[in-house]
């Protein structure tokens, strides 16, 4: 397929769970995206920096600067910028309420669609009963996850090599789990039911990891996926109508590696200060 020439417009995108300093997170992917799509707003939808995962090793490349880069220049030519964070980039949480090199930061927020329907903008750990109630056996779940995530990583490198294209081995093992299905139905439902009760005609959310787009008893429930286990991002066309896009499969990017570079002073000294 060819590369795309010109930006594509859109009026709203919503992306998260993009867990910048994870050795997986597909940046070069996402900086492929950035450079060829502007909108008039973009949603950050929680997980853009992955504190866990940083406080314990340091990971982070030239991709990574570049997708911090690529944010804020779009919120210096007119985009406005929503960061609503999630459960592993948490301690922006402190931050709630101001605006930072024109990124502003909010818990939730509501967005109104070109065609009037109003969409709750949440990140979602607050509905997922393992990140409620046992905080520790999410960080174990993390830690299993990144296990999947390296093999996987690995998995590809061959694929490519053979001239085959990326496949989520992660993504696989979700579907396969009957558990785990059943905990995303119930997540999905769960904010779909909280949207309900606030008046909303939808839900955006991200957490999860599972690109999805369906009514549920009536509301539009809408999660973006994220940009480790695959590339997808949540458009609103200026006509209010809402697309997913697997930018992995739109696309021809290089997956080349990448060199490990100190990340920029303002993540360090946030994360540096979260300990």
């Amino acid at each position: 397929m060819p590369l795309v020439s010109t930006p594509q417009a859109f009026r709203t995108i919503f992306i998260s769970d993009i867990h910048l300093g994870l050795r997986s997170c597909r940046s070069d992917s996402l900086v492929d995206f950035l450079r060829n799509v502007q909108c008039e707003k973009l949603y950050l939808v929680g997980d853009i920096i992955d504190g866990w995962r940083l406080r314990r090793s340091w990971y982070w490349d030239t991709y990574h600067d570049e997708v911090i880069r690529l944010i804020l220049r779009m919120a210096r030519h007119g985009t406005e910028v929503i960061y609503v964070p999630g459960n592993h980039d948490e301690i922006f949480r402190d931050w709630l309420g101001l605006e930072v090199a024109g990124v502003k930061l909010l818990r939730e927020a509501e967005h109104i669609a070109a065609d009037g329907r109003r969409f709750l903008v949440i990140h979602g750990d607050e509905f997922d009963g393992v990140i409620r109630y046992a905080k520790f056996l999410a960080h174990l779940g993390d830690w299993a996850y990144d296990a999947a995530l390296t093999i996987n990583r690995w998995f590809n490198f061959l694929r490519r090599r053979l001239g085959y294209p990326y496949w989520s081995l992660s993504q696989w093992l979700k579907r396969q789990v009957k558990e785990a299905v059943k905990a995303i139905d119930r997540f999905e439902t769960a904010l779909s039911h909280e949207a309900k009760s606030r008046g909303m005609d939808g839900v955006i959310c991200g957490h999860i990891h599972h690109a999805e787009m369906r009514m549920i008893h009536g509301i539009l429930y809408m999660n973006d996926g994220d940009w480790v286990e695959s590339c997808t991002a949540l458009v609103e066309h200026h006509d209010g109508r809402f697309e997913l896009l697997d930018w992995s499969h739109r696309q021809a990017v290089s997956m080349g590696k990448t060199t490990s570079t100190p990340a920029p002073d303002l993540v360090a000294e946030l994360l540096r200060g979260a300990r």
